[in-house]
């Protein structure tokens, strides 16, 4: 799958007023380096940020401008960004980005770090002056070795070029960033275990409050952000606000463009930025081509494997939080995957679950054990040896393991997908129930009170 994919020829015409994330890309797929960035108005919206702008103004503009959290989560940045406190007498404070990028069937900002690591560092560099922060942090999934090498030498390009260090564009400010690259776990992606990992620790989630801005990274200051939300932080700078919100089409309630793709057995496998409000039938007919010869859409997902799955009547959807909200799950990231009609869904679910079991931190019991539990019952029924009530046990723990029962967000993002599968598909379950033989005990079971 090609990370540059960006659909028809007559469908694509990227221009720096309507793309603001990926007009600067080469057709070859190199990454673009400093001098070449900077020939494509690189760094004028820092230089903006540095000379005509206060650490307030900054804040407020992307506060006015509606750019939300691009990872999944999708809060509000500047509301995020007003968080960190306003006290002048504390003199460390962190930038902490969040590049850990392991849900599956995404990989929007493997291609802006690979590609435009330039764009990233000067998001981060615009947000560090106005949070006061004088250290940055890129927290990168370990097995990105390609951002890896390109994230350090463009942090090194913008060293030798006076836009990191000491000092920076004769400002008085002082911003070090350094590229750290993590061990490989799934739940990095929450923005407390991630600081967690990053001080040597182990990566479970930590009690909120305190939130990272008040106590973060080493106790101090931390304001934790997206890639792709960080990216967006130069064009929104650079442009004003009411560009940035004429961006989005209508009726989206989200502003701007985000980074969309579709997976599975698409004619046309890729990644591509869009308006908010585009519809997904829009971005998988007109940009993923539909369905390959042979193969017919069952299901999909709108962002992610801890998205609810949606069928093909829902395609009219808008592809926005609010939008894929009305038909029932979550936006998340925004790569949709494609499941067609060869797959058996409990299959699918039984291999989604074992990836989230295995990734749990396992420091509160209902993930810890109830994912378990969930891929058990799911290997019985794959195997047509599930139990009477399996499926209202399945259910059970969907409930259980749901928002606000648990540490984090980790086992809600797992079980989403199994009560839209168990919704849309339960015949499937339901041939994977055998009839108790006498004399045999059934597998050991959860109790599960009130399913």
């Amino acid at each position: 799958m090609s990370l540059t994919s960006f659909g028809p020829a007559n469908l694509i015409k990227r221009s720096a007023e309507t793309h603001p994330l990926t007009w600067r890309l080469r057709d070859d797929g190199e990454a673009v380096w400093l001098d070449e960035y900077q020939a494509k108005d690189g760094y004028t919206a820092a230089r903006k940020a540095f000379a005509d702008m206060s650490q307030d103004d900054i804040v407020q503009t992307v506060k006015d401008g509606g750019l939300k959290g691009r990872g999944g989560a999708g809060f509000p940045t500047g509301v995020k960004w007003g968080l960190m406190p306003k006290d002048e007498s504390i003199n460390i404070r962190y930038l902490l980005c969040n590049a850990d990028e392991m849900e599956p069937n995404t990989w929007k900002d493997r291609m802006l770090m690979e590609q435009l690591p330039h764009l990233l560092i000067e998001g981060m560099l615009i947000s560090a002056r106005a949070l006061k922060t004088y250290r940055g942090y890129i927290f990168l999934r370990g097995e990105y070795t390609t951002a890896a090498v390109h994230l350090r030498r463009a942090v090194e390009e913008a060293k030798a070029a006076g836009l990191l260090g000491k000092n920076i564009l004769g400002s008085g400010f002082d911003f070090e960033l350094i590229v750290h690259t993590g061990a490989g776990r799934y739940i990095c992606g929450e923005e407390t275990a991630l600081i967690n990992s990053l001080e040597g620790r182990r990566a479970n989630p930590r009690s909120k409050p305190p939130f990272p801005a008040a106590v973060g990274v080493w106790g101090k200051p931390t304001c934790v952000n997206n890639v792709e939300t960080l990216c967006n932080v130069p064009a929104i700078i650079g442009n004003g606000v009411d560009w940035y919100k004429s961006l989005a089409r209508e009726g989206s309630e989200d502003h701007g463009t985000k980074l969309m793709g579709f997976s599975g057995k698409v004619k046309n496998p890729g990644l591509w930025e869009l308006p908010f409000g585009v519809t997904a039938r829009e971005l998988f007919e007109d940009y993923a081509g539909g369905m390959r010869d042979g193969f017919k859409l069952k299901c999909w997902q709108p962002g992610g494997a801890g998205t609810g799955f949606l069928l093909p009547e829902h395609l009219d959807a808008q592809m926005y939080a609010g939008g894929i909200a009305k038909v029932g799950t979550r936006m998340g990231t925004g790569l949709a995957m494609a499941v067609d009609d060869s797959v058996n869904m409990v299959s699918l679910l039984r291999n989604m679950e074992q990836f989230f079991a295995r990734e749990s931190c396992g420091f509160c019991t209902p993930c810890r054990d109830g994912l378990p539990w969930s891929v058990k019952l799911l290997m019985a029924i794959e195997h047509g040896e599930g139990q009477p009530g399996d499926i209202e046990t399945l259910l059970g723990l969907v409930g259980f393991l749901g928002p606000g029962k648990t540490f984090c967000a980790h086992a809600p993002g797992a079980v989403e997908p199994l009560g839209s599968a168990i919704k849309y598909f339960r015949p499937e379950f339901e041939a994977g129930i055998a009839q108790a033989k006498p004399g045999v005990p059934p597998l050991a079971r959860p109790i599960v009170i009130g399913a």
